[in-house]
């Protein structure tokens, strides 16, 4: 175990996620209807599945957004591989193929990141994620429209099954905004060998989730702000729940499920001016990974 100094930083975060005839989580207990609280009826997108989509634009090494990472920081493919392939469950290639000289952490992006429930030979314990991300609960109650899917134009008619149809199959949120919280804990990177450099790919992912995870029933999902504030002192600097407190959009009546953003009158650079008004002196930096200037603000070039 790596025991020297990390400069991994003690960071909170906050998404904010706007969904418009989408679905941003499907519930399969409920016949994939978007996840909702039984008791108030407000949306949910579960962090497995907001985890599952940055892990995509890593395993997508062919594509824009890993490629552009790759020419700004330099990466080498090998060491950004994902743990478990999505489509078959089994371990990806890279897991198999796991040497003497590099550990699961050693070549897995989110082995690092996430942690790991995997029980290696060389480290015989259980990891917990540096990168933890909570539950996305939306601001209001969300109103949910089900629709039937009918065949495909192009179904093989030989096998009759153009007649057929999936009742009340697509299933989306009229519209819903979301609050997902995250933290960055550095004491869980001594274990896990999360770097700085891993952090940095995480906080450049995060903008692009859902916009290059584009889906048929989750056509129109964004990240409207990415919020984090970097505390003062890897131990912390401020209340992780006042910090959430100040930048979690709230609705006029949150029982009446909203149709357009504009209805929660939550204007960014309203919100982070007052937050850092509240939290003078408390922060390293305070901004949105949406935007570019504050990102590199916070991870200069190295070019």
């Amino acid at each position: 175990m790596n025991t020297s100094a990390n400069n991994v930083p003690r960071v909170t975060g906050l998404l904010i996620i706007e969904a418009r005839n989408s679905n941003p989580n499907g519930d399969p207990d409920r016949e994939s209807d978007p996840r909702t609280r039984s008791h108030d009826g407000k949306g949910v997108i579960s962090d497995v599945s907001y985890k599952r989509k940055l892990r995509e634009l890593i395993l997508a090494k062919e594509g824009p957004v890993w490629n552009e990472l790759k020419s700004k920081l330099n990466l080498n493919d090998d060491d950004f591989g994902i743990h478990v392939d999505q489509e078959t469950r089994n371990k990806s290639k890279a897991s198999q193929n796991v040497g003497e000289k590099k550990s699961l952490s050693g070549a897995h992006w989110d082995v690092r990141v996430f942690g790991s429930t995997i029980l290696e030979e060389k480290d015989n314990f259980i990891r917990t994620g540096v990168v933890q991300f909570g539950i996305g609960v939306s601001a209001a109650k969300v109103r949910i429209q089900r629709d039937t899917n009918t065949v495909k134009a192009n179904v093989d008619a030989s096998k009759d099954a153009d007649r057929g149809m999936a009742p009340l199959g697509f299933r989306i949120v009229e519209h819903g905004v979301y609050a997902m919280p995250f933290m960055i804990n550095p004491t869980a990177a001594l274990k896990s060998g999360c770097q700085l450099q891993d952090i940095e790919i995480l906080c450049r992912l995060i903008p692009f989730a859902y916009s290059h995870n584009i889906s048929r029933v989750r056509p129109f999902v964004e990240v409207r702000h990415a919020w984090y504030f970097q505390h003062k002192s890897q131990l912390g600097s401020a209340s992780d729940f006042a910090i959430i407190d100040s930048l979690t959009p709230s609705k006029e009546n949150p029982d009446e499920p909203s149709s357009v953003w504009a209805e929660y009158g939550y204007d960014g650079p309203s919100v982070i001016q007052k937050a850092k008004s509240h939290f003078t002196n408390k922060f390293e930096h305070f901004g949105d990974l949406c935007e570019p200037e504050f990102l590199n603000a916070v991870f200069p070039p190295t070019k």
